[in-house]
């Protein structure tokens, strides 16, 4: 199936479907994009811990590297500040050693000096006290011998004439106080493999300030080694001490260590990595009167590597927040699109004609509440089609009715004008006013006019009165009363006749002879109201509360038919808040009111 039939046919049309994609995708944008800043954040954390650690580490090498060149730049002060000392030290320097032990046997012999004034002996103690130190050299520039002292051996001189060596020339460089040490110098040491580092101060002559010689002083890195490790956190990358010309006087990795470092220019880069072997964090701490700068250097990788965990980890748990932050709304939307389906497949049921159907959807929500007014709508469109039909069924019966009264008509006028004349002629007025009343009312209800009014109901009343009037004698009147300027409005054929017919039957009191019925006709608010009112038996409560009853009900029981077919056919025309009321007391009578609106120009009096 290709992309775009897929398209068609499971998302253009599919609203569930396009929310689901919808929200499957601020989810998955969301958490990535939080799992994302959660890595850069604890990734920065952890690179700025390191950092801590790194300059940490840096600042505890410098410390220990400039605490070296302190107490060297004492050993040399102290020389000048103790002048018998710094006496025996220009006496050392200034001749040749033999000539010096020769003074010194002297001396001692004499009483007049003891060791703690003695150069030899002085530096021989500084050797002692810093276990840290491999050699303390001694250079007469006068005199070119080195006197070296070495750590756990004996002391030792040695010649070194310009003719025979490099030491003069070498001790006569400029060069920064702490350094790599040279070659030579080395070899007077007699390991030339050890890690060791240099910190060279010159000795003057107190009273001209001419250069007398040298201290030399080689530490072991070893110390360094023990320094680093010393911090309560491991250190990552390793930690170098440059000299001034950018040889590596010590090395953690062990890699540089000796060699001039080849990427010593970068290190002045302020950026916050530097492409060094690889690209790396720097932390630099230099010491512009001793020449030495301390780096250290932490590769980003190594980084990486070590928060290799907890990416994966955040990873595993942004996968899982992605497979709950999309299953649960796909199950909430599935359920939603099935339910939602269901309605739609009842919908089509009920456009095919199928009004049984009912939707089996118990649950409180919309779609719930969807279904449950679609029951209720099918539920009241049934009520209202029963109805219809049969009003339909009533209509075509009236229709029957009416067609079965029209047959020859003008043979039924013609009988009973036969029969009233035949009446007049015996002399029988009251037979003859009853078959002129009764031939007057058949013809109002069976002629159709066009244009019927409240004035032709209400003369067609006055007729059915008439006639009953006079088959009762005088033993009840009636009243008519009717606004004039409501007389022409439309009104519904029979819809008065059948009310007077109601009293007559049930509500008139043959025995008594003070029986009155009034009927008044006036307009309130836009509508007409019609107030039938009699003085006949009444209606017992019970009664009458099933005859409001029955009025509601759409039914062809014959029970109160005349009535409720007058209450039905109002309420059809006008609405339902028109129609009929009733109210009666046993004994007082009845009042029956009808209401409905002042309408212009013609009504189906077929209703």
């Amino acid at each position: 199936m290709s992309p775009a039939r897929f398209y068609q046919k499971y998302i253009k049309n599919n609203m569930f479907t396009k929310m689901l994609l919808l929200i499957s995708l601020i989810a998955v944008v969301t958490i990535v994009t939080l799992s994302f800043l959660m890595y850069y954040f604890l990734f920065q954390s952890a690179v700025r811990s390191e950092l801590d650690i790194q300059r940490s580490a840096v600042e505890r090498v410098e410390r220990h590297v400039n605490q070296k060149y302190v107490n060297a730049q004492s050993y040399v002060n102290e020389l000048y500040r103790n002048t018998s000392l710094g006496i025996d030290t220009s006496y050392f320097l200034m001749n040749s050693f033999n000539e010096y032990m020769a003074k010194r046997m002297n001396r001692i012999a004499g009483g007049g000096q003891s060791n703690s004034d003695s150069v030899v002996a002085y530096f021989k103690q500084r050797l002692d006290d810093d276990p840290d130190i491999e050699n303390i050299m001694l250079y007469s520039a006068e005199k070119q011998y080195v006197y070296v002292y070495k750590q756990g051996s004996m002391t030792r001189l040695y010649q070194a004439n310009a003719t025979h060596s490099y030491i003069p020339d070498v001790m006569a460089l400029e060069s920064q106080s702490v350094t790599l040490p040279n070659l030579w110098v080395r070899k007077l040491a007699g390991d030339v493999t050890l890690p060791l580092f240099s910190i060279r101060s010159p000795i003057n002559d107190m009273t001209t300030y001419k250069n007398l010689g040298q201290l030399v002083i080689l530490y072991r890195t070893e110390a360094l080694d023990a320094v680093l490790n010393s911090g309560k956190d491991p250190l990552k990358g390793s930690v170098m001490v440059l000299s001034g010309d950018g040889r590596v006087m010590f090395d953690s990795s062990g890699k540089y260590y000796g060699e001039k470092y080849p990427y010593a220019d970068r290190l002045l880069n302020s950026k916050e990595t530097v492409n060094l072997d690889e690209e790396s964090y720097i932390t630099t701490a230099a010491h512009n009167q001793a020449g030495y700068t301390v780096v250290g250097i932490t590769p980003k990788r190594e980084i990486a590597e070590s928060f290799h965990g907890v990416q994966s980890t955040i990873m595993i748990a942004a996968l899982l927040c992605i497979v709950i932050a999309v299953s649960i709304p796909s199950l909430m939307i599935v359920n939603y699109s099935k339910r939602t389906d269901n309605i739609i497949r009842f919908m089509r049921k009920v456009e095919k004609g199928e009004f049984v159907a009912r939707m089996q959807d118990t649950k409180d929500d919309q779609l719930g509440q969807i279904a449950g007014s679609f029951n209720e709508m099918l539920d009241e469109l049934s009520r209202y089609i029963d109805k219809v039909y049969k009003a339909e069924i009533n209509q075509k019966n009236a229709e029957l009715s009416a067609l079965q009264a029209r047959i020859n008509p003008h043979f039924l006028y013609n009988t009973l004008e036969v029969i009233r004349m035949r009446a007049l002629s015996q002399g029988a007025q009251d037979v003859g006013d009853m078959i002129y009343s009764l031939s007057m009312l058949f013809k109002n209800i069976v002629q159709h006019k066009s244009h019927y009014t409240l004035k032709d109901e209400l003369e067609a009343c006055r007729l059915y009165l008439e006639l009953f009037r006079i088959r009762y004698k005088d033993k009840y009147i009636y009243k008519m009363h009717c606004e004039e300027h409501i007389k022409h409005v439309p009104m519904m054929k029979m819809s008065l006749q059948p009310l007077i017919e109601n009293y007559i039957v049930h509500g008139l009191r043959s025995d008594q002879d003070d029986n009155w019925l009034t009927i008044n006709a006036a307009q309130q608010d836009g509508d007409v109201v019609i107030e039938i009112k009699d003085n006949g038996k009444g209606i017992e409560p019970e009664q009458l509360e099933e005859i409001k009853s029955r009025l509601e009900m759409a039914e062809s029981s014959e029970e109160s038919f005349g009535l409720r077919s007058v209450n039905e056919r109002l309420k059809l025309t006008f609405g339902s808040s028109y129609g009929m009321d009733i109210q009666s007391e046993p004994g007082n009578g009845t009042t029956v009111t009808v209401k409905f609106p002042v309408a212009e120009g013609k009504l189906n009096n077929d209703v």
